[in-house]
């Protein structure tokens, strides 16, 4: 009797559904948008061969608040065991898929989560419907698992987008967060946030699963200063990527006195740089390679020079950071791997080296084309390009991007650092104070050891363009030509 019961019941559902589909649909969607603000997350995908997966035990239970970081479950896949990790904050209202469930599709609706705790209980009774369901498979979740042992585990490698799309996105201004559906992915928070910050969502990128916009994103995002000329835009790649640079000049707006605090306002140009360095920080797979360079030899060959140069360029004094920016120019020649930028669908090796070099106030002047030049032609311009940064008056194109960086702290008795790479650049080169060490003497059989005058030099590297075998050798080839600097000439 209980099955014919259940038969009727069906029945009458189906004859509604054909007699009145358009009002069933209406009242499915009231009742859908009379939920309180919530995001319905699916079963991640672990791995870039994952189809499914089995949902081992729950860490987290309804009602229950995270963090970034925390982990909401154990997930079983056919390879390994890894944690599921909150990339955001908020609370859950409702576990969709229990522990123990098997062949969870990627994309499945497995919990929903709201931000504030009065909206759980809406969710009490709440069910997936099929066209939830469809919804979320279509933005499946990319999380960032690690391992039950506690070790990072690999995140599933991403198809590279098209070189058109990639020029494209480096033409224009703001960057629109969506799907193929144009609806936009971002939590809770985020929305709350960029509410009450005044910020327009849909220009944030989202560095979440799936590209969805965290709370960290709608924070860090500083809305680009939309400058004149700048409508048209174009799918063909340029010679060298159009970069702005992170020194762009401007004066910030005067310090305002609280009790007890002073807020300095920040320069378009400063906000900026921080921008960029945050996104070179989070893109760029950073690594660091150290040597410590012997400068005897180059600043003997210093001193040469300076006694013996003509007297057209009696002005000039060659500097030791003349000679190290020649030394790096002729590495590049010498390893052109390094001289490179990646650019999403292949790595761009440049014939150029443009240098940048970083001075005070964080600008970054460039002096193109090193290898060619001599060493009073790099330091007379260096030292216009230094006194225009001491005034503030550098223009757009002394700051423009060149193909390698170089900063020099030795004159703040910094040892070694390893700085942010700029992008598009795939390294950057950093100097450390030249001091007095005591070394092995491998020139004399009278004493072990000896006084020399040494510098620490690091190499932060792109690992996407340049491996560690690549950095290794650009690095032998800058110490052979600093600790054996009359190959300058050659």
């Amino acid at each position: 009797r209980l099955v014919l019961d259940r038969n009727a019941i069906a029945s009458s559902h189906a004859s509604i559904r054909r007699t009145c589909p358009n009002n069933l649909s209406a009242w499915n969607k009231k009742r859908w948008f009379s939920l309180p603000p919530h995001q319905l997350v699916g079963m991640p995908s672990l791995s870039p061969t994952m189809e499914a997966g089995q949902i081992a035990k729950w860490n987290k239970e309804t009602g229950d608040t995270f963090q970034a970081g925390d982990v909401f479950c154990e997930i079983q896949t056919d390879k390994a065991t890894v944690d599921f990790e909150a990339q955001d904050d908020g609370i859950i209202a409702k576990i969709l898929t229990p522990a123990g469930s098997a062949d969870v599709k990627c994309g499945d609706p497995i919990m929903v989560i709201v931000q504030e705790p009065d909206d759980v209980a809406a969710f009490q009774n709440y069910a997936v419907s099929s066209s939830s369901s469809s919804s979320s498979s279509s933005n499946i979740p990319v999380a960032e698992p690690t391992s039950a042992t506690g070790v990072a585990a690999p995140p599933p490698v991403a198809s590279p987008p098209s070189v058109a799309s990639a020029a494209t996105t480096a033409a224009t201004t703001t960057t629109t967060t969506t799907t193929s559906a144009g609806k936009l992915i971002a939590s809770p928070l985020a929305f709350k946030l960029a509410k009450e910050l005044g910020k327009d969502i849909s220009t944030i990128q989202g560095t979440g699963p799936g590209g969805r916009v965290l709370a960290d994103d709608v924070k860090e995002y500083i809305p680009m200063v939309s400058t004149p000329n700048t409508a048209t835009t174009t799918t063909i790649l340029p010679e060298r990527p159009i970069v702005p640079s992170p020194t762009i000049l401007s004066v910030p707006a005067l310090p305002v006195v609280g009790s007890g605090f002073v807020d300095y306002p920040l320069a378009p140009s400063a906000m900026e740089s921080a921008a960029r360095l945050t996104q070179a920080k989070r893109n760029i797979p950073h690594y660091y390679l150290t040597i410590d360079l012997k400068l005897d030899a180059m600043l003997q060959l210093r001193s040469s020079l300076t006694n013996t140069k003509s007297s057209s360029a009696a002005s000039t004094t060659i500097s030791l950071n003349d000679l190290l920016l020649k030394a790096a120019a002729c590495a590049m020649k010498a390893v052109p791997e390094a001289n490179a930028s990646w650019m999403d669908t292949f790595v761009r090796v440049y014939d150029n080296v443009d240098i940048n070099v970083v001075v005070n106030g964080g600008y970054t002047p460039l002096i193109r084309n090193v290898h060619q030049k001599g060493l009073v032609q790099i330091g007379t311009e260096f030292t216009t390009l230094l006194e225009k940064a001491n005034e503030h008056t550098l223009e757009r194109e002394d700051c423009a991007v060149g193909t390698f960086t170089v900063v020099n702290l030795g004159s703040y008795g910094i040892k070694s650092a390893a700085p942010i790479i700029f992008e598009p650049q795939a390294c950057l080169l950093a100097f450390g104070a030249a001091e007095n060490r005591i070394v092995p003497n491998t020139n004399s059989e009278d004493s072990i050891y000896q006084q020399a005058v040494m510098m620490t030099a690091t190499l932060s590297c792109d690992h996407r363009v340049i491996d560690g075998a690549v950095g290794a050798q650009w690095l032998s080839a800058f110490k052979s030509h600093v600790e054996n600097p009359n190959t300058l000439l050659l």
